[in-house]
């Protein structure tokens, strides 16, 4: 019986969001800390859903490469939140699929729930709830795959 990766999201302490890749006796963690980056996109006001959903899939990028150095990401994702993502103050994210070069990974803590993401400061005005399915390819540069490589083999 073949040995699959697994992709570990999880909320630590409401502070920060883990993400971990595990393949045999290795593992790769990286944080998220929450209210760090929330106070950088509030001061310069910045879309905190989009801008977590941008640096949700490049901390999982990273962490699967240090894993296991790979040239093509695919992530398969649904996210629904309250509102368009330029204004949604919480998101839903449930990951469907996680690929790095043909190598599925197993995936636990599939979905991911946060909210007050928005400035409390900010008004309400009438939402317009939010439901889509990504599907991303991302690639890692030649550069970079050779540098995560050159880490592996050391």
């Amino acid at each position: 019986m073949a040995v699959s990766p697994v992709l570990v999201i999880k909320i630590v302490d409401d502070s920060s969001v883990g993400v971990r890749a595990r393949w045999r006796d290795e593992y790769v963690e990286h944080h998220i800390v929450l209210n760090s980056v929330l106070a950088y996109w509030w001061a310069n006001d910045l879309p905190p859903v989009v801008k977590f959903l941008e640096l949700f899939e490049s901390v999982i990028k990273r962490t699967i490469n240090e894993l296991t150095p790979h040239k093509t990401l695919k992530l398969k994702y649904e996210v629904t939140s309250d509102d368009d993502l330029e204004r949604a103050s919480q998101i839903e994210i449930n990951l469907i699929e996680v690929e790095a070069d043909d190598i599925g990974f197993k995936i636990d803590g599939k979905t991911l729930f946060l909210n007050g993401l928005r400035n409390s400061s900010e008004s309400d005005d009438e939402k317009t709830p939010f439901n889509e399915t990504y599907n991303k390819v991302i690639e890692t540069p030649d550069i970079v795959l050779k540098k995560y490589m050159e880490m592996k083999n050391k």
